[in-house]
Parts: structure tokens; sequence; C-alpha cells
């Protein structure tokens, strides 16, 4: 009996240890090194306003739908899309006629609202979600094709514009992983600013 009680307090002793380094001491010493290592990220990149006020995240997409505005991917998250607690997509697969539907009415929508050609060739970020639904990037291509539309609508040249798109284009991670992206998030708050004076 003395050998049960000596293996429960052993075992008991071995997991408030492992609580402690585990769930208290590492935690806090992953979280002390990213906030001074990488502040911005370690708080989710967040975008922040002169008057303090949080745009958003550099990390998340928003729904923007105006015509002086550059449009993100498609979401599938939330019932309206870009909603942050529900992450994720549509889970259907390549055969799914709802989503064979769902791309060719967008890829409609897409040529009509950026004044391209019925038969022109569509970006496929531009009318499929990505796996979260908040993925902040579009294809430098994509942009390139919303940027008449972005510069009629906001009354600069189409230039100006497309100089924005190239400042807020970020290329591979680490220059081999992934494809570059602009970040439409950080883009369209640009286009803001430099309407307000403030580029």
């Amino acid at each position: 009996m003395r050998d049960l009680f000596t293996e429960i307090r052993g075992a008991a002793l071995a997991t408030l240890i492992l609580a402690a380094v585990c769930c208290g001491a590492y935690p806090l010493l992953v979280f002390g090194v990213a906030q001074i290592a990488f502040p911005a990220e370690a708080n989710g990149s967040l975008i922040v306003a002169p008057d303090g006020s949080v745009l958003g995240s550099a990390l998340m997409a928003q729904g923007f739908t105006g015509d002086g505005y550059f449009h993100p991917r498609p979401s599938a998250a939330g019932a309206n899309g870009y909603d942050a607690a529900s992450s994720g997509g549509s889970n259907l697969g390549p055969t799914s006629k709802k989503l064979a539907d769902a791309i060719a009415a967008r890829v409609v929508a897409y040529r009509a609202e950026n004044g391209l050609v019925p038969d022109a060739a569509v970006p496929a970020d531009a009318v499929t979600a990505s796996g979260s639904g908040l993925d902040p990037h579009i294809s430098p291509r994509n942009a390139a094709l919303q940027v008449p539309r972005v510069a009629a609508a906001r009354g600069i040249a189409e230039d100006r514009v497309r100089a924005l798109v190239d400042k807020h284009t970020e290329p591979p991670t680490l220059g081999v992983l992934g494809d570059a992206g602009v970040n439409m998030l950080t883009l369209n708050l640009a286009l803001d600013a430099e309407a307000r004076g403030n580029p």
C-alpha cells in the first residue's frame, strides 16, 4: 500500500511540475520573447489609425465592395464571408456542381465589374475562396485587372494606382516559398490615405 501512495505522489508531483513548466513558464517565455523581438506580429499585425482606432489586421481580408477599392478573394468564412470567428472554406470538392456554378457566376461578375471582354481570362484567386476564407492577398494579375476600375472610380491616374499596387506587393516568403501577393487591405487603406492627402 505504501508503494502505491509513493507512486501516486510521484505522478502527482510530476504532473504539477510539468503543468507549471508547460502551461506557465514556457508560454510566458515565448510571449516575452515575441513581445521583444516581434511586437507587431505577436499582437496580430494590427493596422492602427492615427486616432488610435484599429482598422484591421494585415493578416486578414475584409469585404471591400465599392468600385474605388480593390476587391478581395471570395470568402466562405461565415454567413456573409470575412467572418474571423468562422474561418474556413466551403469544403466543396472539384466535382461539385454547386462550386462550378458559383465560379461561373463569379467569372461573369468579375468581367463585368472590371470592364473585361466576355472571354477574358480571369485569375483563379478572383473567383475561388482561400482555405481560411480570410486571405488578405490577391495575385498581382488580379490587382492589375482591377486597376482601371479603381482609378476611374477615384478619378486618379492608373499609373499612380499601379505604383501603389507595386508598393503593396509582397514577394514570396524567403524569396522562394509561395507566390508574390498584393495585400489588399493595406493597399485599400493606402488609397484612402492618399485621397485624404496623407500618402
